[in-house]
This record gives C-alpha cells, structure tokens and sequence, in this order.
C-alpha cells in the first residue's frame, strides 16, 4: 500500500509470534497499543495466553486483547476467534476489579462459541488418543503418533462445528433465545450420543434448557459488547484511525502451515488476519514478528533444539517458562533460526522483536541451530511436517555467552558485543532487520532500533 493510501485509511500492523507461542507479544502490543485506535484479536482462544507487566502489575489476558490497557483505544474480538463466554467474563470482572475498564471492548457476532461440551469433548479425545498410543504403538512411534497436547480448553471442537455448521453456535444467538433453545435440543442429542460414547460409564448428559438459560445470561451481559466488527474496522480504517492486529499462538502453531499435526485449530500466522477480521490482507503494511532469543514450546510436536539437562533447567526458572493458560512447565531449547527464518516467510514479518535477551545472561556460550540433518543430509529449510521434523538432528553454531545484566540497557550499544553479534546473526540468517530488543518484562525494558516504529 503506498504512503497516502496508509495515511488515508489509517495505518494496518500486526504483531505476529514466529515460534510456538509464548514469545512475548502480549508486551509488544501493550507498548503499541496507545499509538492506534483498535487492537484486534483474530484467532485462536482461550487456549492463548499473554501476560503483560505495567507499573510491575502483572496482568494475565486470555480472551480481552492486550490493547485493553491502554484506555484511548478499542479492544477487539474478531470473528476469527473462538469465545467461551463464561471464560470472557471472568476475565472481564477480573480487569474491572483491578481497575481496568473494559467500556471499550467488542466482540464480533460472528465469532463462534465455545460451549461446556466442547472443552468434554477435547478433554475426552485427549485421553482416548493417549491410550490408543499407549496400547498399540511402540516406544519409537508413541512421541509422534500421540495426543496432541491440547489444553483442554475446547478449542478444536469447537472449530470443528464451526466447520460442521449445523451444530455451530455464533455469539449472536447468545441474544436470540428461542434459537438457542431450538439449537441446543438438536445438539445435545448428537453430542450426547457422542460423548456417551466416547466417555461411558459415568458421563453426565447435557441439558438443552440448562445450557440456554446460562447462555441466555451470558448474551445479555455481553450484548453491549457485541457488534459487526467488519464493519466496525473498514469504519475505523476510514476515518483514518491505525489499526494493530494481535495474533495469538504463533505461526509453528498454523494449522496449515506448522508443525502439524501438532498445531493449533486456527491460522495463528499473518495469514489468518483477513479471514479472522474481515480487513483484507493488502491492507496490512507492517507485520511485526516476535521470536524469543531462545526456543520454548507447550504440549507434543517435535522440537529439535530442545534441552534436557541443567542448562534448559536454569533457562526455564530464569525465564518463568511456565504456561500463562496451564501453568505447565514449557519445553527449552536453543533458538532455532531455520524454524523463525520459515516463519518470516509465511507470515511476512517486515521486522523482527527479539524478546527475553537478559534470560541468557550468564550462558557461557550460546548455540542457535542454522540446519538440520534430516535422514542423514543436510537441509537449511524447515520441514513443516510433524513427522519428519521429528527425525531432524539441529546443526548449530556456537557463539561465546555474556554474563553482564542487561535489564538496564536501553540502546543497542549498551549491550555487551557478545550480546550484539548474537542479535546480528539472528538478523542476517532470518534476512529481517531486528527493530526491538526486549531485555525485561515491563514496557520500559525495550530498545528501539533505527526508527523502525516511525510508520505507527
């Protein structure tokens, strides 16, 4: 898009992860958000987890996008996104309890929603894959034809009724009882019959009339909220107002294009945006992609970096590598650049925020994987197939370590040289200009780069 078509229709960026989560957008997009008018959730649910550190209060968001702290600005739900109402407000009172208004937030009607049957479902998948594997697959082939490692939040689910459509509720019906009550006497008896099965002995039918009233009252505490956000954002990008998209999960986790089969239900890359929101993809002129300074990853999927020993331990307690959703305990292993290299590709990144640098204070050396060895060749592409992948040994580079805290650095030269060249090789690998550094949790613990931010 050229400059006066950006500046007449208001700015469009997006902060996207480039590996399995967890990369620190949530900090990203707080710091971002008082230069725009909306943030934009387009994927995903539940199941995502961003923290956020201002004034050293630590705020855990799910559901509400990160924008919600800034208090000039709208925070939106798009349709791509899956929502458990109960969950929204939850997380709803718990903002306003601390202080933080939630006037501004919005939530598409067309967004689907995530019912109690759908987190049974997941939950009741989960273990009957665990056991098939358990039962019939060798110790070789357990790791890699297994549970996905959901979080049982119903995520898949209720992607897939979505799909199904029949079976599909919108949060717009959450304000249109006598279909939901129509809905739910139809659906209970397939989901019901289902999960009888699935589950047997001591599973709890669900009930049409319980469902509709809970969901009745969750769609009249949400109706103020609830809004055609397609409309909402063209009428945004037209009165010139800037627009930043937040991307949950993170573009290895892409149901077409990660690690899959060991992937979310969404498209978690950049691509997902104009599907997820309704705001066409040329429109977005600035993708901002995050990558952790070393690699983490939640639940099953090959990692081939991944530590097992005294060093990922101390990486892990340094970083609070622990789910923001689950509290599990995150896989650690060194920064694989091929895998952030093939992530910049499909999601466009125009530049790159490097996240928890000061966690590798005190490594002595640091490694980053610029190859595999698949089968006994050697590759510098990533292979986006849960599989293979699982058979890929890294090739790495060594770099020597720093030990110097710097939490404290605010420019790029005040990073130790060690800290430096490290930052450079992830930039000439990747072959995109790394644009923010971020040596803490709170906002002020970020250094800027050659004016990159200057298009926001």
């Amino acid at each position: 898009m050229g400059q006066n078509e950006d500046q007449k229709h208001g700015h469009v960026a997006a902060v996207v992860g480039l590996q399995w989560g967890d990369e620190g957008k949530g900090k990203l997009v707080d710091l971002l958000a008082g230069k725009y008018g909306a943030v934009v959730r387009y994927n995903g649910g539940a199941n995502a987890g961003h923290s956020v550190v201002v004034g050293g209060e630590r705020y855990s968001l799910h559901l509400v996008p990160s924008g919600i702290l800034s208090p000039s600005c709208h925070a939106i739900i798009g349709n791509g996104v899956v929502v458990d109402p109960l969950r929204l407000l939850e997380e709803i009172k718990t903002l306003n309890d601390r202080g933080v208004s939630t006037s501004r937030l919005v939530i598409s009607n067309r967004a689907h929603v995530v019912m109690p049957y759908h987190k049974a479902e997941d939950a009741a998948r989960e273990e009957l894959l665990s056991a098939a594997t358990d039962a019939h697959s060798s110790d070789t082939t357990k790791k890699i034809v297994s549970a996905i490692g959901t979080t049982k939040r119903g995520i898949g689910p209720a992607y897939a009724d979505k799909i199904h459509r029949s079976t599909a509720i919108r949060i717009g019906d959450l304000t249109r009882p006598d279909l939901l009550q129509t809905k739910f006497e139809m659906v209970c008896k397939l989901k019901n019959a289902v999960l009888g099965a699935m589950i047997g002995e001591g599973f709890e039918p669900f009930d049409a009339q319980t469902l509709t009233n809970e969901m009745v009252e969750c769609g009249k505490q949400l109706a103020p909220m609830i809004k055609d956000t397609a409309y909402l954002l063209d009428d945004l990008r037209n009165e010139g107002q800037p627009i930043l998209f937040e991307g949950a999960n993170a573009t290895m986790l892409d149901v077409d294009h990660g690690t899959y089969p060991f992937v979310t239900s969404s498209n978690s890359s950049a691509l997902g945006i104009g599907a997820g929101s309704g705001v066409p993809p040329q429109c977005v002129s600035q993708i901002i992609g995050v990558v952790k300074a070393y690699s983490t990853r939640v639940g099953g999927g090959p990692m081939p970096t991944e530590l097992h020993d005294s060093i990922g331990d101390s990486i892990r307690d340094r970083g609070r590598e622990f789910g923001t959703t689950t509290g599990r305990p995150r896989r650690v292993g060194w920064l694989d650049v091929v895998a952030v290299k093939y992530s910049a590709m499909i999601s466009g990144a125009t530049e790159l925020c490097i996240t928890l640098l000061d966690v590798l204070a005190g490594e002595p050396e640091l490694k980053i994987a610029t190859g595999y060895r698949i089968d006994g060749k050697e590759t510098n592409r990533f292979v986006p197939d849960g599989y293979v992948l699982d058979r890929a040994e890294p090739v790495y580079e060594t770099m020597p370590g720093f030990s110097q805290d710097i939490t404290m650095a605010r420019t790029f030269e005040e990073l130790p040289p060690e800290a430096q060249a490290y930052i450079q090789k992830i930039e000439s690998f990747v072959g995109v200009p790394v644009g923010m550094i971020s040596v803490g949790p709170d906002r002020e613990q970020t250094i800027l780069r050659d004016a990159v931010l200057a298009a926001t």
